[in-house]
């Protein structure tokens, strides 16, 4: 048995032994520890939205390595962007078994590259299809938005983008969306990178843009770096599914793409957003830089949409380029806006007093002639109808009248130049006149804002015509071969056309007295026999011009209107295509559109929406 120290020297025994077993742990550790490696710093996110890189490859590895690399060197600010890629798998069923070892190395082999690659500025995501999807699928079920500040910016792996093109989408993005309600638009969609080069609708213009025109908004996607806004991306999304499992077809007459999917089917998916687009009337945002530059290039490599490689579309913007500035972004109401025939559309002229008439006036007015068409108790879509053959006949001279509504204020939004005859009347309304009776206010509105809008065209020169949406003119002259040169007015009592020249000794008949007595007449019918044809405002200024003594000519209907119980057959309109085809205004909305589509005069689609785009060069 050991003997145990004396007790006096035990605290001194156990003070060695402390010492000891302090130096033998010291000497399994460095003397000095290292200091803690911090975490990497990621990129800080924009407190307002989230941008998702949606990277579409298939078995273009070189493409893919070109793509990543111009995106990774991209100066993205220390903002978050997230990558996510999906990688389409070959169709097994369309290959031999030789084949099928190659495509299958090929896959390994992108897999192995993706995940190697090295994506500092947010999460990478790779998404590796189990089947062919093809680029349809790709596009169309590359994203859902989860809010609506989040946005998608669609890359195919044979593009190249520019190191400012994150600046410039975040630009847009802060400039042109929620985060600036006074520069904001739900008409806007997104913003393409690419450079503009195709106009889509058959004998469209060429795309003409001054060097001062750095941004501009077309209806055509663009599929070489295009941005997407959440929430139209998710109206499209429900619209294709609607569309889709009702088997209805991206048919839009008049359009280069209809071809592209007569061909080629569900291979592509502009057809399907192009249609899409037309029917909601949205538009997208695109660059015009000088030297045939953008921020966004295609190399154009063999696959779908090419059977060879073609190479670059244009040059790339980088940051030696010293004359722009991405920055400089415009207001949206000086941007210009064109449709799929690069025709220029002016959206939101909405005439609500009288100092804005003058200005519109001279943006449709044509060869001095104007077109007033009253939307007057008659329904949305026998007017959208009208507009159709408007764009079919090259009919831009015209200015709809009607009362406040949300169609009213769509058909702005879409381009076509609208009178708000509520606010009007507020406006230029004789005190008297507003306080007239509550079952007659309608009427003497309407009887009053014609009056009005006729003695402005006078003041301008302009020879006015008042018509009924309840018409279809069979050609682009149907009003311009019928008058008589030496009288100012010219009525059609039963189908309710009036033309009054926009001469000097109409301008003197046609004063403020006129309008007021004019309005005097109707409430005088309105009180004897509301259901009179006093509420016809073409009879009313032809009683009026009797009562004057002023002379007028009668249109004869037979030799100037085709009442529709008289057609019968396509030989029948093409006999008369300098007349009008008018109907009864009592006529039933669907009884109309039955009979028109019998002799194919209904223009619309099962969007409401004009089945055809027609362009006239300007």
């Amino acid at each position: 048995m050991a003997t145990l120290p004396n007790k006096s020297l035990l605290p001194l025994f156990f003070f060695f032994l402390l010492l000891i077993s302090s130096l033998f742990l010291l000497s399994l550790y460095p003397t000095s520890p290292p200091t803690p490696t911090p975490p990497p710093t990621l990129p800080r996110p924009h407190p307002k939205f989230t941008l998702i890189i949606k990277l579409l490859t298939f078995n273009r590895l070189s493409a893919l390595s070109r793509c990543l690399l111009s995106l990774a060197s991209a100066q993205y600010d220390d903002n978050i962007v997230h990558l996510h890629i999906y990688i389409d798998h070959f169709n097994i069923s369309s290959i031999g078994f030789v084949e099928i070892d190659q495509r299958l190395n090929l896959a390994k082999e992108i897999l192995g590259f993706v995940n190697d690659f090295e994506w500092g500025f947010g999460e990478k995501v790779v998404h590796y299809r189990t089947g062919n999807a093809g680029l349809q699928g790709q596009w169309l079920e590359c994203w859902w938005p989860s809010s609506d500040h989040e946005y998608a910016f669609v890359v195919e792996d044979d593009l190249e983008v520019s190191p400012l093109y994150y600046r410039f989408l975040k630009g847009l993005i802060l400039n042109y969306y929620y985060y600036n309600e006074s520069n904001f638009s739900p008409m806007v969609y997104g913003a393409s990178l690419q450079r503009p080069r195709f106009v889509p609708g058959k004998h469209g213009n060429k795309i003409q843009l001054d060097s001062d025109t750095h941004l501009f908004l077309y209806q055509l996607v663009g599929t070489w770096g295009q941005l997407l806004f959440p929430k139209p991306w998710k109206e499209f999304r429900l619209w294709y599914d609607d569309h889709k499992a009702k088997q209805i077809r991206p048919i839009l007459d008049g359009m280069v793409t209809t071809g592209w999917y007569k061909k080629m089917g569900d291979k592509i998916w502009t057809p399907w957003f192009i249609k899409f687009i037309h029917s909601r009337g949205y538009f997208n945002i695109y660059t015009n830089f000088l030297g045939e530059r953008a921020l966004s290039v295609s190399h154009r490599d063999a696959g779908v949409n090419y059977a060879k490689t073609v190479g670059p579309d244009s040059n790339l913007v980088d940051e030696t380029s010293t004359d722009l500035n991405l920055m400089d972004l415009a207001p949206l109401s000086r941007l210009k806006w064109y449709d799929f025939c690069f025709r220029e559309v002016l959206p939101y002229r909405i005439i609500k007093s009288s100092n804005e008439f003058e200005s519109v006036a001279q943006s449709v007015q044509k060869s001095d002639t104007i077109l007033l068409v009253s939307v007057y108790g008659v329904s949305e879509l026998i007017t959208v109808n009208l507009l159709c053959h408007f764009q079919k006949l090259n009919i831009y001279n015209y200015i709809l009248l009607g009362p406040k509504s949300d169609f009213m204020v769509d058909l702005a939004r879409r381009g076509h130049p609208v009178i708000d005859a509520d606010q009007l009347f507020e406006n230029i309304g004789h005190q008297k006149l507003l306080k007239i009776q509550k079952a007659g206010e309608e009427l003497i509105k309407e009887f009053m804002v014609k009056s009005f809008v006729i003695k402005k065209c006078l003041e301008l020169g302009y020879i006015t015509w008042i018509v009924d949406a309840n018409i279809i003119p069979l050609s682009n002259d149907s009003f311009s071969n019928v008058l008589d040169p030496n009288i100012d007015f010219h009525v059609s009592e039963t189908s309710k056309l009036l033309c009054v020249k926009g001469s000097s000794s109409a301008k003197k008949i046609w004063v403020d007295e006129f309008v007021y007595k004019v309005v005097a007449i109707a409430e005088s019918s309105r009180l004897k026999d509301s259901s009179s044809i006093g509420e016809n405002f073409v009879f009313t200024v032809k009683q009026l011009l009797q009562q004057m003594s002023i002379k007028f000519v009668v249109l004869d209907d037979a030799r100037f209107v085709l009442n529709m119980d008289g057609i019968h057959d396509n030989q029948t309109l093409s006999r008369n295509l300098e007349k009008i085809v008018s109907w009864p205004s009592k006529m039933n909305s669907d009884i109309i559109k039955k009979k028109l589509r019998n002799f194919n005069m209904w223009a619309l689609d099962e969007d409401r929406s004009c089945s055809a785009v027609v362009c006239h060069r300007s």
